[in-house]
């Protein structure tokens, strides 16, 4: 069996997924680059039961060892061949999420850490049946320039450089949309400009490098000793 330690952490994470409350039964899906293809959850495999074993492994072609992949494998093998910046790719139905989905509604800049997701907004692809190549080429538009979408009357795709990082970020995406549809039942919040989410972005891709939140010199109270 090749790369049983990655098969292991993706399995850890599936469980974390579920433990997290951000999945639920035999939903969402799970991928990971390798050196000559990815890994990727099987196909109806509860999350609970699943072993290192029966994750399987994939080419970019879309051939496959072992049992079937999850059906939602095409999205998964496009987003990774396209982005080169990311190795991850997690898929689930969280609740929030999948509500805003629902209406086809993207998540504006209504909070500061809509940045996480890399761009002002986190947009909502259109819909389109599970599992085809439409839904892959709908989720590839919404996620130009961004870590996350949601994915129309479906649910959420976030991305990361690893499992840990695209657990985070799917775990953010749905507490922004659990906010935002708390905030919109008091009406439409207002938007944050794109002038000052530029520099949130700035700040939050400084702290991501370790670098303090504040431009060298500008925070005299925040000082290494």
């Amino acid at each position: 069996m090749k790369y049983p330690q990655l098969r292991e952490q993706l399995v850890s994470t599936c469980k974390a997924m579920n433990a997290s409350g951000i999945n639920q039964g035999t939903s969402g899906n799970l991928s990971l680059r390798t050196e000559d293809g990815f890994l990727i959850t099987p196909s109806g495999r509860p999350y609970d039961t699943m072993m290192p074993e029966d994750i399987v492994e994939m080419g970019f072609d879309g051939t496959y060892d072992g049992l079937r992949p999850s059906s939602e494998w095409r999205f998964h093998r496009d987003i990774l061949k396209a982005r080169d910046d990311i190795n991850v790719v997690l898929h689930c139905h969280s609740i929030y999420a999948t509500t805003l989905a629902c209406h086809h509604k993207s998540i504006p800049s209504f909070h500061y850490m809509t940045g996480v997701a890399g761009g002002t907004d986190i947009r909502c692809a259109d819909y389109a049946t599970f599992g085809t190549q439409a839904l892959s080429d709908n989720a590839l538009i919404a996620l130009k320039d961004r870590l996350a979408c949601l994915l129309g009357q479906h649910g959420q795709i976030s991305l990361g450089k690893d499992l840990a990082s695209a657990l985070w970020l799917a775990i953010e995406v749905e507490t922004l949309s659990r906010i935002y549809v708390q905030a919109l039942t008091l009406g439409e919040p207002p938007i944050l400009s794109d002038e000052e989410m530029q520099r949130v972005i700035a700040q939050m891709q400084r702290m991501s490098y370790g670098l303090a939140p504040d431009p060298e010199g500008t925070n005299d109270a925040a000082k290494p000793r």
